[in-house]
């Protein structure tokens, strides 16, 4: 692995949001934005889907990393990233500049989230090739690496790779990024033999999406599958940055909770019941925990942030 400065942002425990782009409008959006960037939060999030995921293709879907630049001209504080961008969906090398780029427009604040790509139906719709699992996770592992090799080089270095899936031949990566250090490479995804393989190998930072199956328990258990791959690589695991995605809604009473359709995983639940659920990540090692399924509703974004984040 090569050695990297710090970026400033990488201390203490952290808690982001991921914001809703489907079936909202941009004034919706940047509200929320703003919202985020006014209160306690560390980072905010977007999604990389051409259609709203799980509705048959009906509906609104704003393009992810457009959007994100957009969020960073209304925005001073907040880290900006992907959860997680498909690596089907661009050459990872046009991805690296694409982030290179807003993250000189955003004053260096940009995590470049990176996952395999799960939705065949969008594949098929805009006529990418939808590629076996082994295939994407291979390719993920791939473009990865070469993502990283761009980001580390050497800034009057040009960068020659050849793999199965990728190649450069004297490609430049110019102008390097905002703080002169690598973008940090998240990695999205909760597959242990090979997402988070890959994570131990490449990436900076890993995200589990609960969203999935999951809970603190899943949580400590793909925790230890990263520290086993990074011992087979001789990396220290603590290189690794830990975070996880869940899905949150606060309920004024535990009857109306139990009414709620969620899931038992879930952060669901009296602002008590997300507060003893948070600490629970948070003993377990998390370093960030990012909040999704808000929607665009800047008083519920308010509501966690003063009644539930303030005790931490």
């Amino acid at each position: 692995m090569v050695a990297k400065k710090p970026r400033k942002w990488e201390i203490a425990m952290k808690f982001g949001v991921q914001m809703g782009q489907y079936n909202t409008k941009w004034s919706d959006i940047a509200a929320t934005a703003k919202t985020v960037e006014a209160g306690r939060w560390d980072s905010l999030w977007l999604s990389d889907h051409f259609m709203p995921p799980g509705r048959g293709g009906h509906g609104w879907a704003m393009e992810g990393w457009t959007l994100l630049t957009a969020v960073a001209m209304i925005t001073d504080r907040v880290r900006l990233g992907i959860l997680a961008t498909g690596n089907t969906y661009r050459n990872p090398a046009l991805l690296a500049k694409i982030a290179a780029t807003l993250d000189h427009v955003s004053g260096g604040r940009v995590e470049l989230g990176l996952g395999a790509a799960w939705y065949e139906q969008e594949h098929t719709a805009y006529g990418w090739d939808f590629p076996s699992l082994r295939e994407r996770s291979d390719r993920l592992e791939e473009a990865t690496h070469l993502i990283r090799l761009l980001f580390t080089k050497d800034p009057e270095e040009y960068v020659n790779y050849s793999g199965k899936y990728y190649q450069l031949n004297d490609a430049p990566m110019s102008p390097r990024t905002a703080q002169d250090t690598p973008i940090p490479i998240l990695i999205g995804g909760n597959g242990e033999k090979r997402t988070l393989r890959t994570v131990a190998r490449y990436g900076d930072t890993s995200n589990l999406d609960f969203w999935h199956p999951g809970g603190v328990d899943v949580y400590k258990r793909k925790q230890q599958a990263i520290d086993r791959h990074c011992e087979d690589f001789g990396r220290d695991p603590a290189e690794v940055r830990r975070t996880v995605c869940l899905p949150t809604r606060v309920f004024d009473s535990d009857e109306e909770w139990k009414k709620s359709p969620g899931q038992p995983w879930y952060c669901w639940g009296t602002v008590n019941a997300l507060q003893d659920y948070l600490g629970g990540y948070i003993e377990a090692g998390a370093d960030e925990i990012m909040l999704c399924g808000f929607g665009n509703d800047p008083a519920a974004v308010q509501r966690v942030e003063s009644e539930v984040l303030s005790v931490f």
